[in-house]
């Protein structure tokens, strides 16, 4: 498919029949073109055409329809003039100019700025045209950003070629653009939400995606894995790591659509592969976003379709893990004796391939880590559930990752499970960290073949003993191409999850790690919430999104107008996917998420809370929970379950640090140093001492304080 639908030099645009060029992208546009799409091609070309009579004898380009992947949309017409880069948005008809519309344009600008490499040095003047409005932009200056993209203008139809005269005029000089401006590297790092969109309509996200060789590497060698597994008619499980925000979750996808559609426009039969999470609230996310956007289209393109649907559409290719486990649960003997699990002939039905299975041949499991211990899912099943199962069941045998093998072991043919396995992520009590899926494979499973990331042996991994656990294993194949290395969710820090890590374990090197990413990924410290949320509002911009982050284990941000979001997935949907006009957005600061509710996910900037849950005390962290009503408790490391206690805290952190993709301000508050006549402290829960060790600490490391 072209990068646009039409560009020519603006002497052969003059100099074409207007009914040529509207036929040109009627013809090259992918579908049918809707009645008020075709109206308005007709308008930009007569209005174009006026423009640059203008120009004529300019050498420039003119481009209808250009190609922004990452956002999934063209830009109306883009102008190469005099090495400026005019991004113009056309509203035809409209009178008035709307916030959303200026975000537009100003998106598609910051859009090429960012991962268009012919842009990356270029100025870049975004222009909304509102066709029938009066007025025009009189202000043209550089936004603040220092990064070339002028503040966007806004004008009506006749003002267009004054407009862009005064901008030639306000920067002159500029170095011509590449000719091959139009066919420019792209290499955008798209948002999880983003690169699911495309996934969903398209099967493919090679588009929008930065063609990272770990990452197309790792996509290869899975499915290579998948088609040995059927070639041979075997039982195969594959573990992929990756730094915090290397895209495993991205690759999940990716695997899953890849190996379902397989190149075609349906589902291939029996070679289906589903993706799965434990994590609600990015399962949530990504159904509404991918239900939203798919009956969005549904509608602009005249099909009559309800959001229901979509829903229920899109749920059949990302499933919450638990409805998947349920459907399985349905078919064992209850109650279960000698510690067995056996499939009861009389609630399922045998299939001559699957079995007693699911139809998924292949099955990818998000953020294995997290998968349930032993104890923690007998307790839950005995107990009935607390996710819409009420079926109990007692004495269960087995932990979550061993009960997720046997389902897919349950196929009579093939089936290739992929656990996408974050480092150092547990943060929740009864996570068992990978070891689990290791040790069911060892004693349970051992005609499975196991493929490994090499970085699984290390020590943020079940606790450095993979090599331990396996060594008896025979079975073992260990490749590079199953690490993601490189980060992809901050394009402009890929050294931010070295640094989350060193500042977590006091490592010497995180001051000078520290100072290589500041000036592309701005991190900066703060004592005021105040502070915290004006130095957001001040970075963000266009539909770039920004949060408040807090731990589950915080307990004294209410002083400090801040509350926590809600449990509920319907709470982070709201917060993740509305915009800045609806209260419930994270962009309005107000409700803070928790590790819990942005894990998998991310925002372009946040701000993390601080609070006295886990301490700076003589270059050690000291960890603290809050009772509820007067007094934070230390939790001492005097027992294993105390332990796994301060891991899950340590990790909270980890996940809240490397949640933003564009830059992060810290807020260690300052407590309360207050006392009352009588000499008592206003606020014992908010000592000075709570929170000056870790301040001191994170200033220590050269991080700028605002």
């Amino acid at each position: 498919m072209s990068r646009c639908l039409y560009n020519s030099s603006f002497r052969t645009f003059l100099n074409t029949d207007e009914n040529s060029i509207f036929g040109l992208l009627c013809e090259r546009y992918h579908g049918e073109a809707l009645t008020t799409t075709r109206e308005a091609w007709k308008s930009e070309i007569s209005i174009m055409k006026g423009v640059l009579n203008n120009f004529a004898d300019k050498q420039g380009q003119i481009i209808f329809e250009y190609d922004i992947p990452r956002l999934g949309k063209r830009v109306d017409v883009v102008l190469l003039l005099e090495g400026i880069v005019f991004c113009l948005e056309f509203k035809v008809g409209e009178t008035k100019i709307l916030e959303a519309d200026v975000d537009q344009v100003l998106d598609y600008a910051l859009d090429l700025k960012n991962f268009h490499k012919f842009s990356e040095d270029r100025t870049i003047a975004p222009i909304l045209i509102a066709t029938n409005h009066r007025n025009s932009s009189t202000n043209i200056q550089m936004s603040v950003y220092d990064d070339r993209v002028v503040n966007p203008l806004m004008t009506g139809k006749s003002g267009i070629s004054t407009l862009i005269n005064e901008v030639l005029e306000r920067f002159p000089n500029e170095t011509p653009v590449n000719p091959d401006w139009i066919i420019s590297p792209y290499a955008p790092t798209p948002t999880i939400v983003e690169a699911a969109k495309s996934l969903y309509e398209n099967h493919t996200v090679e588009d929008i995606t930065r063609h990272e060789a770990d990452k197309v590497s790792t996509d290869a060698y899975i499915l290579d894995v998948i088609k040995t597994s059927k070639d041979a008619q075997e039982k195969s499980i594959c573990f992929v790591t990756g730094v915090p925000g290397a895209g495993k979750t991205l690759v999940g996808l990716d695997v899953a659509v890849k190996q379902t559609y397989q190149g075609q426009d349906e589902p291939i039969e029996e070679e289906q592969a589903v993706y799965l999470s434990g994590n609600g609230p990015l399962v949530a996310v990504l159904t509404e976003a991918l239900a939203q956007d798919n009956y969005k289209k549904c509608k602009d393109n005249g099909e009559k379709k309800k959001i229901t649907d979509s829903r229920r559409e899109v749920s059949k290719s990302i499933q919450i893990i638990h409805r998947y486990r349920d459907n399985m649960l349905a078919k064992i003997k209850n109650p279960v004796e000698n510690g067995v699990l056996e499939i009861d002939p009389a609630k399922a039905v045998k299939m001559a391939k699957s079995g007693f299975g699911e139809v998924e041949h292949v099955a990818i499991f998000d953020e294995a880590q997290r998968s349930w211990t032993h104890k923690r899912l007998a307790d839950y099943l005995k107990r009935g559930g607390t996710y819409g199962n009420k079926l109990k069941v007692s004495n269960f045998p087995l932990s979550e990752a061993a009960f997720l093998i046997w389902s897919l072991d349950q196929r009579e043919d093939w089936a290739t499970i992929v656990c996408l396995v974050g480092g150092g992520q547990e943060i929740n009590t009864g996570e068992a960290g990978i070891s689990e899926w290791i040790k069911a494979l060892n004693e349970q499973f051992p005609h499975w073949n196991v493929y490994i990331s090499p970085k699984l042996t290390d020590a943020e991994y079940a606790e450095g003993r993979v090599n331990e656990l396996l060594k008896d294993n025979s079975n073992v194949t260990y490749s590079e191409d199953l690490h993601l290395s490189v980060s992809l969710r901050s394009y402009r820090a890929e050294k931010l999850s070295a640094f989350v890590h060193a500042l977590l374990s006091f490592d010497e090197n995180a001051a000078t790690l520290y100072d290589e990413i500041k000036d592309k990924y701005p991190i900066v410290l703060t004592r005021d919430m105040a502070k915290a949320r004006k130095w957001l509002h001040n970075k963000v911009r266009g539909t770039e999104r920004t949060g408040v982050l807090v731990t589950k284990e915080s307990a004294r941000f209410k002083p400090l107008a801040v509350h926590v979001l809600p449990s509920g997935d319907e709470n982070a949907v709201h917060w993740f996917l509305d915009d800045k006009t609806d209260v419930r957005s994270s962009n309005y600061l107000e409700d803070a998420a928790t590790e819990i509710q942005v894990q998998g996910l991310e925002l372009d900037y946040t701000c993390l809370l601080w609070d006295a849950d886990m301490r700076c005390e003589n270059s050690e962290w000291h960890f603290y929970k809050f009772n509820g009503q007067s007094k934070w408790t230390e939790q001492f490391a005097t027992t294993e379950s105390k332990q796994e206690l301060q891991k899950y805290m340590l990790n909270a952190y980890r996940v809240l640090l490397t949640r933003a993709r564009a830059g992060m301000v810290i807020c260690v508050p300052t407590g309360n140093p207050n006392k009352t006549v009588s000499g008592f402290w206003e606020d014992s829960t908010r000592l000075p001492e709570f929170y000056d060790g870790t301040y001191q600490y994170l200033k220590s490391l050269g991080i700028e304080e605002i």
